[in-house]
């Protein structure tokens, strides 16, 4: 089976990061999210996929010369404009000339639900499109799913008021489609396939779902992205990770921390430097990064290269950018700061 991989979103939530990484190649536990996102389809018979993108195509080309990832034929479908979740669909899916049973899936959802099971569901129902659902407290952000006991949707509610869900099963970014769904999409148009697609797969009876309760994380914004690397240290997602583990901590290689520093929970990327007395609980840092001494780092990605000032405190899901720099002494909480 052939998938095709959403990667063209803009990472607004978590910019400034994203202004010059695509939030896909941003690493969990030290392998790029793309890369647990490929590896997950891989180990349920996927040999092939089309990447589906638009914005900062370039450092996926940099990073897979070979086309191959985790195992996967790799093709990338760049788009001209957006096109929306749809026409992004059908515009991959004629790239890769797609013409049978196929899988879709967002690319910055990290989860260890079971492909195979939907699969089987959809065929055994003979659906045009089945999704996975997953269980949320709160499904205000999500598209929210109502199923009856053969598993058939009779509603598709995208992001309603959390007081008016019809449900807490919310879409999970993962489905198995017939092609026949693509003509659904006029060619070259803005289409959301969320809004218009399958609302209109429901009121035919043509859209199934199969509710699965195993690890599910949307890893789009500061809090998720640090959470999904947390669980891992946690052992709340058991999925492999690269580097070294020391006490709570992940270290890449090259990674080096001051005898006297205090470093807890946290994922330290390649050449990632941390200082004397400086505290780092809670965080990412990207390749290069360095925290002076006496710096407090705590619930916050810093980005490649990026520099905390000695004496200074970064808290609160900040975000520094790529070479970002923070001068000495200075307190940011819940900041984006630029290069």
């Amino acid at each position: 089976m052939q998938a095709v991989v959403l990667v063209g979103g803009l990472g607004t939530r978590l910019r400034p990061l994203t202004a010059s990484i695509p939030k896909q190649l941003l690493p969990v536990g030290g392998v790029p999210i793309i890369e647990r996102v490929l590896a997950r389809l891989a180990a349920h018979g996927v040999e092939h996929a089309v990447l589906s993108m638009g914005y900062l195509p370039d450092p996926f080309l940099s990073a897979y010369p070979s086309r191959r990832i985790d195992g996967v034929e790799v093709e990338f479908a760049i788009e001209d404009e957006p096109l929306g979740t749809a026409g992004a669909l059908r515009f991959a899916a004629e790239v890769a000339g797609i013409d049978e049973t196929f899988l879709a899936v967002n690319g910055d959802v990290l989860t260890d639900q079971d492909v195979g099971a939907l699969v089987a569901l959809h065929r055994a129902r003979g659906a045009e499109g089945t999704i996975l659902l997953t269980p949320v407290e709160d499904p205000s952000r999500y598209g929210v799913v109502v199923t009856d006991e053969t598993s058939r949707v009779l509603q598709f509610v995208e992001k309603p008021p959390r007081d008016e869900a019809p449900s807490t099963h919310i879409n999970a970014g993962t489905y198995v489609l017939e092609p026949s769904v693509l003509s659904r999409v006029p060619a070259g148009t803005t289409v959301s396939i969320e809004r218009e697609v399958f609302p209109v797969m429901v009121t035919e009876g043509r859209l199934f779902a199969r509710l699965d309760p195993a690890y599910w994380l949307d890893a789009g914004t500061p809090q998720a992205y640090l959470q999904a690397n947390t669980d891992l240290l946690d052992g709340v997602w058991r999925a492999g990770v690269r580097g070294s583990r020391v006490g709570s901590t992940l270290r890449m290689d090259g990674a080096t921390v001051a005898a006297s520093a205090t470093v807890e929970r946290s994922v330290l990327s390649a050449d990632a430097v941390v200082g004397d007395r400086a505290v780092v609980r809670g965080a990412v840092l990207l390749a290069g990064a360095q925290v002076g001494a006496h710096a407090t780092v705590v619930d916050s990605v810093i980005g490649p290269h990026a520099v905390v000032g000695a004496g200074s405190t970064v808290a609160a899901h900040s975000v520094l950018a790529s070479g970002a720099r923070v001068a000495c002494g200075v307190t940011l909480e819940g900041a984006g700061v630029a290069e």
